[in-house]
């Protein structure tokens, strides 16, 4: 099994080190991944600029783009060949809820799925992050699960661990997408100049939280596994639309 692993943080990150090292004990791995954090980047291509390449190690490579640019380099002419599976991570935080539309990791995934392969977006839930190896150890798994039963290559399976010692993990759940309360204010501060500027606020906290979503799961001490798809269209209310669209 070839595995091509990338991430939004970065090649030099603690997480994709982590999971790079666990994944060659079940598979042959290749690194592409960007050359430094690109978080919260999303699904964004490099359209503009032509994109570089640079060899840090055997079968590891660094990419001044986005998380979308790596996967969609290695897949479609970097590498001399098909990856049987992309694996995205380990992202440095939670990917929960609403979490998935902005998370570099989780597009990632989303760009191996694009390109007609099974992806795994793997995430460590947690502040002070210390239990990479129980997020990896998982991931780990789940690998050889698909390798046994490969899923469709349509669907991206989003993993979020909680970081505890892999001892303390209850299991592993299969979830829905919960999601947040709009984000906190926006923070104000001034640069050395006295000139203003603004950090994006904190994501909110969970609202829909409850049994069955993956906050629900990672906060019982469970690591979570979120089939996402990429079709977002709405399709129980295309006729009310139409009628809608209808009125004079």
């Amino acid at each position: 099994m070839k595995i091509l692993v990338s991430n939004d943080d970065g090649y030099l990150a603690t997480g994709i080190i982590t999971l790079a090292a666990a994944l060659e004990k079940v598979a042959e791995v290749v690194v592409v991944a960007p050359d430094r954090n690109r978080s919260a980047a999303s699904n964004s291509l490099t359209l503009n600029v032509p994109l570089r390449v640079t060899q840090t190690g055997p079968n590891r490579y660094a990419v001044d783009g986005t998380p979308s640019d790596c996967v969609h380099l290695a897949v479609t002419g970097f590498l001399d060949y098909e990856p049987d599976l992309v694996v995205s991570g380990i992202n440095h935080g939670a990917n929960l809820g609403d979490d998935v539309i902005y998370s570099g990791t989780v597009a990632a995934a989303m760009e191996g799925r694009f390109l007609g392969l099974p992806t795994l977006a793997v995430s460590l839930v947690g502040i002070n992050l210390v239990h990479f190896e129980t997020a990896a150890m998982v991931a780990a798994e789940l690998v050889r699960k698909i390798d046994r039963a490969p899923f469709e290559s349509n669907v991206v399976l989003n993993l979020n661990v909680p970081d505890v010692p892999i001892e303390q993990l209850k299991g592993v759940k299969a979830t829905r997408l919960g999601f947040r309360h709009k984000s906190e204010p926006i923070l104000r501060d001034t640069d050395p100049y006295g000139r203003p500027i603004y950090w994006v606020g904190p994501a909110g906290p969970g609202q829909d939280a409850g049994e069955g979503t993956d906050f629900s799961a990672v906060e019982q001490g469970f690591a979570s596994v979120t089939p996402l798809r990429v079709d977002l269209t709405r399709k129980e209310i295309i006729d009310e639309l139409s009628g809608w669209l209808g009125r004079k």
